[in-house]
């Protein structure tokens, strides 16, 4: 019998650093992990790269602009989710140190709070794969795996 291929569902994340902070989203009515906090994201549409999708995220979620000379690939993780359907996925979380305009909420419709968090003391609600991700990135780590 022939294996099955994996069939990844791609997704950039935005990891946003200051003063020994992150700045962290709580999902609200969305339907999935809704009262829990992430990073700027969303999944890569058809004919998009990661790096495009995270441009694109950043500038509906919270308002700001991103130059791609300027994001450089802190992480990869290749995770095993919970999700019925499609469960494999493959994660790209960029840095940066510059952003062109003022951070704020563009989606309260599925956002209720955008707030800069301590690295030291991560919110307890926080999903995670993302609380790993960001550890990860603290260590330098460039790759990990999630959930298999």
């Amino acid at each position: 019998m022939k294996n099955k291929r994996h069939q990844n569902t791609p997704a950039s994340y935005l990891v946003l650093f200051k003063d020994n902070q992150v700045l962290l989203l709580r999902r609200f009515n969305t339907g999935y992990e809704d009262g829990n906090y992430s990073l700027i994201a969303g999944h890569v549409d058809s004919g998009e790269n990661f790096t495009q999708c995270i441009i694109r995220e950043a500038k509906e979620e919270a308002g700001i602009l991103l130059n791609p000379e300027d994001l450089k690939v802190a992480h990869v993780m290749h995770r095993n989710s919970e999700i019925i359907g499609n469960k494999e996925r493959v994660d790209v979380f960029f840095i940066t140190k510059k952003w062109q305009g003022e951070i704020q909420n563009k989606e309260i419709y599925k956002c209720d709070d955008l707030s800069w968090f301590n690295l030291d003391k991560l919110p307890e609600n926080i999903i995670p794969y993302i609380k790993q991700a960001i550890n990860k990135i603290k260590n330098k780590v460039y790759y990990s795996e999630h959930g298999w």
